[in-house]
């Protein structure tokens, strides 16, 4: 198990606070699994720093686009992708 930190803007760092964001997305620039804790840092993008907010989540699933072979290459190029938080 890892412990992965990043930043994220206000509005959503209140949204997954309250519970009505349940999901994470981002560009696969590191590696995680299920099990490890996304540390989410609150950064204040006007002052340019961290408020000292965090929330720890536990990675409940994990899915990479380049591992879907659903869709062509032209549909994504010309639609891209919706990502859906369900209850």
């Amino acid at each position: 198990m890892r412990r992965i930190e990043k930043k994220t803007w206000p509005y959503l760092f209140e949204k997954v606070l309250s519970g009505e964001k349940q999901f994470d997305l981002r560009i696969a620039e590191f590696e995680c699994e299920v099990g490890d804790i996304l540390v989410l840092r609150e950064w204040d993008p006007e002052k340019e720093e961290y408020t000292g907010r965090e929330l720890e989540k536990e990675i409940t699933f994990v899915v990479k686009t380049k591992d879907l072979k659903f869709w062509s290459k032209e549909d994504i190029n010309e639609l891209g992708f919706l990502v859906m938080s369900l209850k």
